[in-house]
């Protein structure tokens, strides 16, 4: 996927997010009542000196997750450990980095839906007991250990909390949901963002990355960069409203933040399957995109804003979705023809 917003970054991309993100709860913009519940449970653990529950984080891509992993390592003074679950291939992988865990460290499994199941039971022990089960030998010889593990808290995040399976989900003690962010929230963020960067972000143009950030502080950042390279190579580097205008018309993302993208799938759903319904499968084919990005990074904002709805039988784009592409002509025909099968 080619795309400014790709919900999957590369490593160089991840690395210049890192010295971005906030390291205490204090920083970290919006979520409010997340943060007020996050400070309780934190101190609460530093004054017992106890490792803090397990959590799992669920939410759209882009919105914290790790952040926040991060921020709880801060707060209580202690490493953080980071993987994710496509990387722990075989029990041993998991076993390696359980072993090597210190005392109320924070051990982070970025999209937790995905582990496979031996893994998973192997988790199951070491979050409720602090042991490891491991099998030594084999056929009839074969027999299992436990090993002892220092008190860890594991933190699961995912974009698909449907897909954790019952047994693991009940193992987390804290359970938090992530939302999109308000254009306020987002104001926020790129304000303190441009800040470290050190360019010059005036506040109108700060308003009109917010509003076309999609509600995601990861894609308000990445916006923010390019805003800076347009400012610096087309203008005196400051990021004046003019010059946001102007590159967001050059990277094609509207008032709204749809980008081409976006666009091309409601244009499918409208013109190529009479504005719905039709199924994800389907609808990923018909503009070339992988169907977990479809449903993990596009949808959910399509959804959000109105643009999109999900259905039993598929998705169906909305009367927004036509005014927006200008195509009312299409949808007041729909509409007929929805009255003549009525009538």
């Amino acid at each position: 996927m080619d795309s400014l917003m790709d919900p999957h970054p590369g490593e160089g991309e991840e690395q210049r997010e890192v010295g971005l993100r906030p390291k205490v709860l204090g920083e970290f913009q919006g979520q409010a009542a997340l943060k007020e519940n996050l400070s309780v449970f934190i101190q609460a653990a530093r004054s017992r000196e106890e490792a803090l529950d397990h959590v799992f984080i669920s939410g759209p891509p882009g919105l914290g997750k790790t952040t926040l992993a991060g921020i709880m390592a801060n707060e209580l003074s202690t490493e953080l450990k980071v993987t994710s679950a496509p990387a722990l291939d075989k029990p041993k992988d998991i076993a390696g980095l359980l072993t090597t865990l210190t005392d109320r460290s924070v051990f982070f499994i970025d999209e937790i839906h995905r582990l496979k199941p031996a893994i998973e039971e192997m988790l199951y022990i070491a979050m409720e007991d602090g042991e490891l089960d491991w099998i030594i030998g084999q056929g009839p010889s074969a027999r299992t250990v436990r090993i002892p593990l220092p008190k860890f808290t594991l933190v699961g995040a995912t974009t698909k909390p449907g897909r954790v399976s019952s047994p693991l989900f009940s193992r987390f003690g804290i359970h938090l949901r992530i939302d999109f962010y308000s254009e306020a929230e987002l104001l926020g963020i790129l304000l303190r963002s441009a800040d470290i960067l050190h360019v010059e972000l005036p506040e109108d143009g700060a308003r009109l990355l917010a509003q076309c950030s999609r509600g995601t502080p990861r894609v308000a950042n990445r916006l923010l960069r390019r805003m800076r390279d347009f400012a610096q190579v087309q203008g005196d580097g400051v990021i004046t409203l003019s010059v946001v205008k102007a590159a967001l018309q050059r990277l094609e993302i509207d008032l709204y933040g749809l980008e081409k993208q976006d666009r091309a799938i409601l244009r499918a759903v409208i013109q190529n399957y009479g504005g719905g319904p039709v199924g994800a499968e389907t609808l990923a084919i018909s503009v070339g995109e992988g169907i977990d990005s479809l449903e993990d990074f596009y949808e959910p904002y399509l959804i959000q804003r109105g643009f999109l709805m999900r259905t039993p039988r598929g998705r169906v784009a909305t009367a927004l979705a036509y005014q927006h592409l200008g195509l009312e002509s299409l949808w007041k025909e729909r509409k007929d023809e929805d009255q003549g099968v009525l009538f």
